[in-house]
């Protein structure tokens, strides 16, 4: 009888040793699965917070990208009694030795010519109106078969004079960059964007009897130039 109990007693601490050592194991494991999860985790944020960053620094060079600088100088030489209806451009060259003299011109109450927007070789643009404002840059004029585009385009002038020296880069990407957004908010069509040259020469054609002067600005070798750089921002989207 006695060795039997000594037998059921060796039996029972045994068993509770091996429950022990289950539970020692288990607790173990459970901790080698919680740090191979905490560095899993942690290595899964690391990765996503360097992406974040990567992003935001890719956005940061692309918004910070300096746009052209932009300086109001109104102009006189408006109509107010009539809205704009930007259907189209006019690219003239003010044939001027300065930009300052360009403006003094262009705000001249004895004068009576304007412009939107007078663009200096460094590319400043001198915004002279708003774009729904009627100001008078084309005179004599027919684009498309219309006639006055004095009341349905915006007049640019480059600084300069381009039968002398071509247009400057800075002056063709800023005033490529002042027109896209026009051309996207007001469906102006590429075939609508001329030459002041190229409306003076309609108008001559439509009305062959009557006398006005020619005009010769821009020359077609700086507008072929231009809209060439125009249909590629356009065509990439970029600027």
């Amino acid at each position: 009888m006695i060795r039997k109990f000594l037998v059921i007693g060796l039996l029972f601490f045994f068993m509770v040793f091996v429950a022990s050592a289950c539970q020692k194991q288990d607790r173990k494991s459970d901790g080698t699965l919680q740090s191979a999860s905490n560095t899993k985790e942690s290595a899964i944020q690391s990765t996503s917070n360097n992406d974040i960053e990567e992003k935001i620094d890719t956005l940061s060079k692309k918004t910070t990208k300096e746009a052209y600088k932009e300086i109001s100088y109104p102009t006189p030489n408006i109509d107010l009694s009539k809205k704009n209806t930007v259907e189209g451009v006019i690219l003239h060259h003010t044939a001027e030795p300065t930009v300052e003299r360009s403006l003094e011109i262009l705000t001249s109450s004895t004068r009576k010519v304007g412009t939107h927007c007078v663009i200096d070789t460094d590319g400043t643009r001198y915004i002279m109106c708003k774009p729904e404002v009627v100001t008078y840059h084309a005179g004599f004029s027919v684009l498309n078969g219309k006639e006055g585009c004095n009341y349905f385009t915006i007049g640019i002038e480059f600084q300069g004079n381009t039968i002398e020296e071509p247009l400057s880069e800075d002056q063709i990407n800023s005033a490529i960059e002042y027109l896209l957004p026009l051309i996207a908010k007001y469906k102006i069509k590429l075939n609508a964007i001329v030459t002041h040259e190229m409306v003076r020469n309609a108008y001559k054609k439509k009305y062959p009897k009557k006398r006005c002067s020619g005009k010769v600005d821009i020359t077609q070798t700086e507008y072929t130039r231009f809209m060439k750089e125009l249909k590629q921002k356009i065509k990439t989207k970029t600027i």
